[in-house]
């Protein structure tokens, strides 16, 4: 399982150090292989171990490429859909392309959800926290099935 927002400084080629604790059972569960794409509804990137991807992937592939939705969705992830892997340093390479469209800067947040990573610019992850935090939860019948008898 994938969890935590961890700070990171991203080096001038690009690379992000993946956070140690992470790095042996991603090397035995993906082989430190990693899929980046983007993100469609926040301005992060999404990076993916290769064997999570390949379900995403497959999903990809059973919609129908004459909706124009549908295959809207089919363009953007795997159009930017870039394959990467640590090296042996432990790092990951994030193309040039994904970090223009995530706007990634020097200072990173690398943030576990589940199966996947969430990969923010450090300001723009506190302005996304702080609005969550703002906007709060819905209440009554507003609130989805799964979150109604959801406390922490």
């Amino acid at each position: 399982m994938l969890r935590s927002a961890n700070a990171i400084n991203m080096d001038t080629k690009g690379r992000i150090a993946m956070p140690t604790r992470y790095r042996d059972s991603l090397l035995e569960s993906c082989h430190g292989q990693f899929v980046c794409t983007i993100d469609l509804q926040s301005p992060c990137l999404l990076i993916y171990p290769l064997n999570e991807w390949l379900v995403i992937e497959k999903k990809l592939s059973a919609l129908s490429s004459t909706n124009p939705i549908e295959r809207r969705v089919q363009r953007l992830v795997l159009g930017y859909a870039t394959e990467t892997e640590l090296d042996k340093g432990g790092r990951l390479l994030i193309a040039p392309t994904l970090r223009k469209h995530a706007k990634l800067e020097k200072k990173v947040m690398l943030v576990g959800q589940f199966n996947k990573f969430e990969l923010w610019d450090e300001d723009m992850w506190q302005q996304q926290v702080e609005a969550d935090l703002l906007e709060g939860l819905p209440a009554g019948e507003l609130l989805t099935e799964s979150l109604k008898g959801f406390s922490l």
